[in-house]
């Protein structure tokens, strides 16, 4: 019998949620499409649904291979297409994995161009601080922030972000201005719990001087835009990236307070994929996509027009 046909008979009745509607968007009978899913389950030796006379569902072991069955048919049948029409558009499901925040102010806008430039491909997009296993996960590609560990995935540089310490204009007012990392010491820092520095705030000068604080305040969060938020609200300082801070420093409501003397530390953002993935045309077509929209990194444009006003490079 075959797999490939079993496989989209177990993929179809999980997704329809009943044999009697697989059957038919297959165009199989119902016991054909109960005798490949019964194989299927013989040649893997586990059950992989529930089935009673009201209600079918999915076993443990059922759920985790209905998403690595979706995954290989979808391979599949873009391998098809790139043999039958070499010029084809990318298509089936591509599962994509990046940071919150860059992917609230900058991936969700990219990936809504991009399905309007690739129409014949579906995305599924997980946001989440943490460090996920792309293949644990069956996530075909995920965008990082920061330097990256040694590992076997294919990385490839998409742009950079820079941390910028800022706070608002009433904050400064009212406890002053820092006139170096040092000063930090007698202000209210809201820090990112995340860091891989912990507590600790780092810079550079034009000279390329590096200094370092260790920071404490009222607030500690696992999400920039939170602190961000409390920055605004004149709560203290905070280590922010400049695509998280950029548009509020742009607009005056918060103050790159050590522009141009001191800079933060420059991140790096890469795309990341498992090396099986290298020759997909959906990966290499989104990744390409992302490279030539990060290009110029456009969140900077604002924090460089500030710096200048003040005197900065």
């Amino acid at each position: 019998m075959d797999k490939f046909a079993a496989l989209r008979t177990f993929v179809a009745v999980v997704n329809t949620g009943s044999f009697a509607r697989a059957s038919a968007k297959l165009g199989l009978s119902r016991a054909m499409a109960t005798k490949h899913v019964q194989t299927l389950e013989a040649d893997l030796g586990a059950r992989l649904l529930n089935r009673t006379t009201r209600k079918l569902s999915t076993t443990e072991a059922g759920r985790a291979f209905h998403a690595r069955a979706e995954r290989v048919l979808a391979d599949l049948d873009e391998a098809e297409a790139a043999v039958a029409d070499a010029t084809a558009s990318p298509r089936g499901l591509l599962r994509v994995a990046g940071p919150m925040s860059f992917g609230f102010r900058q991936l969700g806008p990219a990936i809504a161009d991009f399905m309007t430039e690739c129409p014949d491909m579906a995305i599924e997009l997980s946001l989440n601080d943490r460090i996920v296993d792309l293949v644990d996960e069956g996530l075909d590609v995920a965008v990082r922030i920061g330097r990256l560990a040694e590992s076997s995935l294919v990385a490839r540089r998409l742009a950079s972000a820079r941390l910028v310490a800022v706070a608002s204009p009433a904050y400064l007012a009212r406890k002053g201005t820092p006139k170096s990392p040092a000063d930090l010491a007698w202000h209210d820092c809201l820090d990112y719990t995340l860091s891989s520095t912990g507590p600790e705030w780092r810079f550079i000068d034009r000279d390329g001087k590096i200094a370092s604080a260790r920071v404490a305040g009222p607030l500690k969060a696992n999400n920039g835009d939170v602190l961000l938020e409390a920055a605004l609200a004149g709560r203290g300082i905070v280590l922010s990236t400049s695509f998280i801070a950029g548009p509020e420093i742009a607009a005056g409501r918060l103050v790159d307070v050590f522009a141009p003397a001191w800079l933060g530390e420059e991140l790096p953002i890469h795309a990341v994929y498992p090396a099986a993935r290298h020759l997909s045309v959906k990966v290499c077509r989104f990744v390409d996509f992302l490279a030539a929209r990060f290009a110029k990194a456009p969140w900077e444009a604002g924090i460089q027009m500030r710096r200048s006003a003040k005197g900065g490079k």
